[in-house]
């Protein structure tokens, strides 16, 4: 079965970077998707960044110009590189792979803490 296993999370000021990672292994066979979301307490889980099979990729209007989503695909590797870190991108981010809009498989979440 798919798993998804994030790391990269973690503490840092404002103004900083961080890089995840999302390592998938298992049969990934017909997925043609894989992101983040993120959630903070009294916002809605926000899609970040796409990046597909064929190479497309897409951003949310807030993180646009500073995050950067990319894949290897041997191994099946996902990362959001994450610069010019803002207070308000606290969040739990949340790796997914799946078929279009259609999530199929979810990472366990892993927390980035940006302080002023």
């Amino acid at each position: 079965q798919v798993q998804l296993v994030e790391s990269g999370g973690g503490l840092v000021q404002a103004g900083g970077s961080l890089r995840l990672s999302c390592a998938a292994s298992g049969s990934i066979f017909s997925l043609n998707a894989m992101g983040w979301y993120r959630q903070a307490p009294g916002k809605q889980r926000e899609l970040v960044a796409t990046i597909t099979r064929g190479g497309g990729t897409n951003y949310a209007d807030s993180v646009k110009g500073r995050f950067t989503i990319s894949r290897d695909n041997a191994p099946n590797t996902v990362y959001l590189q994450m610069n010019s870190l803002k207070p308000e991108d606290t969040a739990v981010y949340y790796c997914y792979a799946g078929l279009g809009l259609v999530v199929s498989h979810w990472g366990q979440g892993t927390q980035v803490t940006v302080s002023s």
